[in-house]
């Protein structure tokens, strides 16, 4: 089963505006040159992104969980089956046609019933007769007569058939010393013996060699309960054949190691060290078959490709990253640990918001933006930039918006008036959405450091819930094996941000953010960014405290 190839975009961990937008926006640039592409998020995303989504219709991208390659995402063999009521011989026969080994036997829905493989129906031709016989005896009159091209004269539900067969094409004189009573007795177009096996208590009646039953022979099968099948073949091939009457639901293995379409190709290996078979049966949630994956499909799988926006940190990714072939990597942060093992794309530019360098390459690449695609990244600058307020502003962050606004048709500050009002309400949210919405984790100077920064209309916001915040921050410092948590109220109308932390560095945040006298959480006027200003002030101030 031929997988296309599957590219995962996805930004960093409890994702921001600009993070989901240039994961929606990059996917649809890749999707246009020819690249199958899927956005991602790697957790909730918050009320102002959830926003710009409804208000442009765009779907919230789908939850990113692990970035190790599952079984749906490789080449496995296709799914092919057999019904329960699919005769041995027949199963054979599919074997052979198809070159396979083994085959899944489903029900009328699909799902996995057991296994049958090529030593299995070996074993009927090969093994035990006890075996074949108590087969046979299960096996219904109608199987019977397929399976040697035949046709059923006359069943009966009293059948007595135990199993056993015997050949007679003797004379009749030598017929009388035979034990029939409950066999199945293969006869030639002889009358006269037809009616001694029948009337020596016979199981089964098969006939080779005949054209007819007659109307005496039937009328008698009838009174014995004995069924007559009429076969398509001589004496020889009628008899090698009958043992191979039986459905499959009669050998099938039923204790099987299968797995699920979902799991990981590298857990999927670890299992199968513990058994020897050579395919394995895949299934979905309802144990609908999906295919078959043997060692050589593990051993030949290719890795998830993904590219990341708005990051290049391990502790910002995806699960297991490590494990996956990273293509590319559009960022507007400092150069962080992400290491390949082969040249990659990336591009990295001192700018406001990962979405103008999207944007950009739309417009480098001479492609049209949607129009909902341009507000969604007018929406996410105006976010990463504060509608341009924070230091890590450039002029090109402002043109790419004039852009966007004249193809989305939406007035820049109406816009952003609309974006801050959801995300500044900070009273219908608890203490761990407030927590989480837009939180950052960093290693400075080998210590555990995260960074909560929350857009509020006013500052005031914060100090009414200072007490409970502070009591949620200590949990989360706990939680989190944290050295230092800090959050960041800012306030774009205000034009500043105060500060609150919590954990055993929690000094260094007054010494990179001074009380001003007589004060605790001082107003920082003009400290809006928490890439260019936040993050460095604080690091300095960490050092220095350990040095």
């Amino acid at each position: 089963m031929k997988k296309n190839k599957t590219v995962y975009i996805t930004g960093h961990r409890h994702p921001d505006t600009d993070s989901i937008v240039s994961a929606i926006a990059y996917a649809q640039f890749k999707e246009r040159k020819g690249v199958h592409a899927i956005p991602c998020r790697l957790g909730d995303i918050n009320a102002e992104t959830q926003y710009l989504l409804d208000r442009f219709h765009i779907e919230k991208p789908m939850l990113f969980e692990d970035a190790r390659a599952t079984l749906d995402e490789i080449e496995i063999d296709d799914p092919l089956t057999i019904s329960p009521t699919t005769t041995i011989k027949e199963a054979l026969e599919l074997m052979t046609s198809e070159n396979k080994q083994s085959f899944g036997v489903v029900n009328t829905q699909g799902k996995l019933m057991g296994m049958v493989t090529r030593s299995d129906v070996a074993t009927i031709g090969l093994g035990d007769t006890a075996l074949s016989i108590k087969l046979l005896k299960e096996t219904p009159t109608e199987y019977i007569a397929k399976t040697i091209n035949g046709s059923v004269i006359y069943d009966d539900p009293k059948r007595h058939f135990n199993g056993k067969v015997s050949i007679i094409a003797i004379a009749e004189t030598r017929l009388r010393n035979y034990e029939l009573k409950d066999r199945m007795v293969i006869v030639g177009n002889d009358q006269d013996a037809q009616i001694t096996a029948i009337a020596k208590g016979a199981g089964m009646l098969v006939v080779v060699w005949t054209e007819e039953i007659a109307d005496e022979v039937l009328e008698m099968a009838k009174q014995f309960h004995c069924p007559i099948v009429r076969s398509g073949h001589g004496t020889m091939n009628t008899t090698r054949y009958l043992f191979f009457a039986p459905p499959v639901k009669l050998i099938m293995k039923t204790d099987l190691v299968s797995f699920n379409i979902n799991e990981f190709v590298d857990e999927v290996g670890k299992k199968m060290l513990k058994s020897r078979y050579r395919s394995y049966p895949v299934v979905d949630d309802d144990n609908k078959l999906c295919g078959y994956v043997s060692r050589y499909h593990i051993l030949n799988q290719h890795n998830k490709q993904v590219i990341l926006v708005d990051h290049n940190e391990y502790s910002q990714s995806v699960k297991s990253i490590e494990k996956a072939d990273l293509l590319e990597v559009i960022d507007h942060h400092r150069v962080s640990d992400i290491a390949t093992n082969r040249p990659i794309f990336f591009r990295n530019e001192i700018i406001g918001s990962t979405a103008a360098i999207i944007t950009s390459m739309y417009m480098e690449n001479q492609m049209s933006i949607p129009k909902e695609t341009a507000g969604l990244l007018l929406g996410a600058i105006i976010s990463d930039t504060l509608k341009f307020k924070s230091p890590t502003t450039t002029e090109k962050d402002m043109g790419m918006a004039k852009v966007l606004a004249d193809i989305a048709e939406l007035d820049i500050d109406v816009f952003a008036k609309e974006i801050f009002k959801v995300s500044s309400n900070i009273s219908n949210k608890s203490m761990d959405e407030l927590l989480n919405q837009d939180i950052k984790r960093f290693e400075i100077d080998g210590k555990a450091v995260a960074i909560a920064q929350i857009i509020a209309y006013q500052v005031s916001e914060a100090r009414e819930i200072e007490t409970e915040l502070k009591a949620a921050m200590h949990d989360f410092v706990n939680a989190k094996a944290l050295d230092l948590l800090v959050l960041a109220f800012t306030s774009i109308l205000e034009n500043g941000s105060i500060f609150y932390a919590s954990g055993e560095l929690e000094k260094t945040v007054v010494e990179a953010f001074p009380d001003k006298e007589g004060e605790t959480h001082s107003f920082q006027e003009d400290i809006l960014s928490r890439k260019n200003q936040i993050v460095p002030l604080l690091s300095r101030a960490i050092i220095n405290s350990i040095g």
